[in-house]
């Protein structure tokens, strides 16, 4: 198998089941995360009155699976028992798998696991006189609470931890990618582009781009991948490992390396 490295850039401790599933279909891993995830110790003020008030909303969003872990950390100390007559909300499937180990049944889009294809989801099309709570990490995209405030919901925010880039010293970031040599490299988020670009100088950027596919979980993504020069460019349908695997079987096949 000719172009068999990939490289794995989800957080620390979170890359394991996306390695070995690579692993076991032939290819060569190497993983550098691109964000370092930090926990919020204790919840400040608004943030408390917010738990404690849970029982008052009508809907509660869960972005990601890092949201149910330290959301749901949070939201135990206030409730051995959930409130009746919530609706809960998972962007994609592996974040209401984590929710179903809380005896949580969260609403999944179908198709588009993100902001977008939550909002199409019957039950947030009318929002009036509603509130809904986003759990999520702080910063990051606004459009769920935007559209949601514009059709009608009161909408709080559940910022429970932090997402900070990975520190390298200059030139490191390019030294690994040239010993690992990878023809492949999965990010996660606009944030993980971001930070790639961030360790890379514009040269060592051309470099990469030269070298290898990247494969990211949106449209927008890649097109911010392919403004930086980085024009050999895949996009899977979100960044579950599921989409991923498939985006990468759809490379291997297309790259004639079966």
């Amino acid at each position: 198998m000719a172009a068999s490295r990939v490289l794995v850039t989800r957080p620390a401790g979170q890359e394991a089941p996306l390695r070995a599933a690579l692993e076991a279909r032939g290819l060569q891993v190497f993983h550098q995360p691109l964000i370092e995830l930090q926990p919020r110790a204790e919840p400040d003020p608004a943030q408390r009155a917010i738990l404690q008030q849970l029982d008052l909303y009508q809907h509660v969003i869960f972005i990601s699976t890092n949201a149910v872990h330290y959301g749901m950390a949070w939201l135990e100390d206030y409730w051995p028992q959930w409130p009746v007559g919530l609706h809960w909300y998972a962007v994609g499937s592996g974040t209401a798998r984590a929710l179903s180990a809380f005896g949580i049944q969260a609403l999944v889009p179908e198709r588009d696991m993100n902001s977008e294809g939550l909002l199409r989801l019957p039950p947030l099309r009318d929002l009036h006189g509603q509130r809904v709570l986003i759990v999520k990490g702080e910063g990051g995209r606004l459009v769920l609470r935007d559209e949601t405030r514009r059709r009608g919901a009161r909408v709080d925010q559940l910022a429970c931890y932090r997402r900070a880039p990975v520190r390298l010293p200059a030139g490191e970031m390019a030294a690994r990618l040239a010993e690992w040599r990878a023809d492949l490299l999965l990010l996660s988020s606009g944030e993980g582009l971001d930070n790639l670009l961030a360790l890379l100088s514009p040269e060592e950027t051309s470099k990469l781009g030269q070298r290898a596919t990247l494969l990211v979980p949106s449209r927008r993504v890649a097109q911010a991948a392919e403004a930086a020069g980085l024009g050999r460019v895949r996009v899977a349908e979100n960044a579950s490992d599921e989409a991923m695997l498939q985006a990468v079987e759809r490379w291997l096949r297309d790259s004639g390396d079966d």
